[in-house]
């Protein structure tokens, strides 16, 4: 354990005095971060970073994304475990670029989805407090530093219906009543602000709206993703 936090600390000093401006979009399931992401690709100032759903699709051959979806009670730590290291890996992953712009981070793999798999009996209270361990260590090491939230908020009822129209395997066992108690721990964190604490200041999107208009609505958080890292600078 302690060469694993030797390693990551040694990461996190390369970029110590880089540190781009960083800002996590959070959302629902099929809340619309990858249409977010990809408006703000275009931009060549802006380290875009996914989530990383190709590499928990193959950890050495292995689908942990799939094995979570079928068997949450078994897999749950497993895959958890991994998206932390993954999205930590986001998080300190060095660019050139003022921007760094990550879709979901370490903060809802903790507050939204350790919280509900725990809640609901599916991850092991032993093992959520090792999640959690590792979670209050990276917090404490300054390694998931972030200046900005974009929570994309949606109704429960219309990400449901964008999941069945996108047809992705492994989410082919989300219900909507998982969607609506998903839904409710990020508006409890980011909207209520009632359950644990926000790294950032959040911008609140209405992310119900469709595509051929969802643009429009981005636009009102351009300046603030562009311009906050120059006005840091002047100021």
């Amino acid at each position: 354990m302690q060469s694993v936090k030797n390693l990551i600390t040694k990461m996190a000093l390369k970029q110590k005095n880089s540190r781009p401006f960083t800002v996590i979009v959070e959302g629902n399931i099929g809340c619309g971060k990858t249409t977010f992401l990809e408006y703000f690709g275009k931009h060549k100032s802006i380290c875009v970073l996914a989530e990383p759903v190709d590499i928990w699709r193959n950890a050495d051959g292995h689908n942990l994304l799939g094995l979570m979806y079928e068997d949450p009670k078994k897999w749950s730590f497993t895959f958890q475990s991994y998206v932390q290291l993954t999205m930590l890996q986001n998080h300190l992953k060095p660019t050139t670029c003022p921007v760094k712009l990550i879709e979901r981070s370490v903060y809802s793999a903790r507050y939204c989805f350790v919280e509900k798999l725990t809640n609901d009996g599916l991850l092991a209270k032993p093992s959520s407090a090792v999640i959690d361990k590792w979670f209050q260590w990276i917090i404490e090491q300054n390694f998931a530093q972030v200046d900005l939230i974009v929570y994309l908020r949606t109704s429960p009822e219309i990400v449901y219906q964008r999941i069945l129209q996108r047809k992705r395997p492994e989410e082919k066992t989300v219900s909507l009543s998982y969607l609506r108690a998903l839904h409710q721990i990020h508006e409890d964190w980011l909207y209520h602000k009632t359950l644990f604490q926000c790294p950032a200041p959040t911008l609140i999107l209405n992310a119900n709206l469709e595509k051929s208009v969802i643009e429009q609505e981005y636009e009102k958080c351009e300046s603030h993703i562009l311009n906050l890292r120059h006005l840091e600078q002047v100021l």
